[in-house]
């Protein structure tokens, strides 16, 4: 076992997901755990169909994980991040998760996040606070 080889790949591959979620599901089915293992992208474009905002995560066991969030500079205060919150909350409502989770830093969005409802579990401190991370719950009613 010691002959392994560890590189360093930049992006998922087939194999690679494949390899994941075949052992996630292994090892939860051993476990007697539910996996439901969803990944998620929204989008939001403007008229020329252009991608204005992006909002991408997975879904599993009984969460929803928000990976990445971000808008377009010049369409953030518009509601665009908030409608994409939403369009994942509602696409996973009743479906067998129970909270949806994220992490922010002090200088992106915690207010933002508080603003839709979010709740904070913990705070992880750093002695730059602009780099605080934030890491949020919400319960899917």
């Amino acid at each position: 076992m010691s002959e392994a080889v560890i590189r360093r790949v930049d992006g998922e591959t087939d194999a690679v997901d494949r390899f994941i979620n075949e052992g996630f599901t292994l090892y939860s089915a051993q476990s007697e755990v539910v996996l439901n293992y969803e990944p998620f992208c929204f989008v939001a474009e403007n008229r020329e169909g252009t991608i204005i905002g992006v909002i991408t995560g997975n879904a599993y066991y009984n969460e929803v994980r928000i990976a990445d969030l971000i808008v377009d500079e010049a369409y953030r205060k518009s509601g665009i991040g908030s409608r994409l919150v939403a369009a994942v909350e509602t696409a996973f409502q009743g479906a067998g998760y129970d909270i949806v989770t994220l992490t922010t830093f002090g200088f992106q969005a915690p207010d933002f996040y508080k603003k839709l409802g979010f709740q904070v579990e913990f705070i992880r401190e750093n002695s730059d606070s602009k780099l605080n991370k934030y890491f949020f719950k919400k319960e899917l009613r």
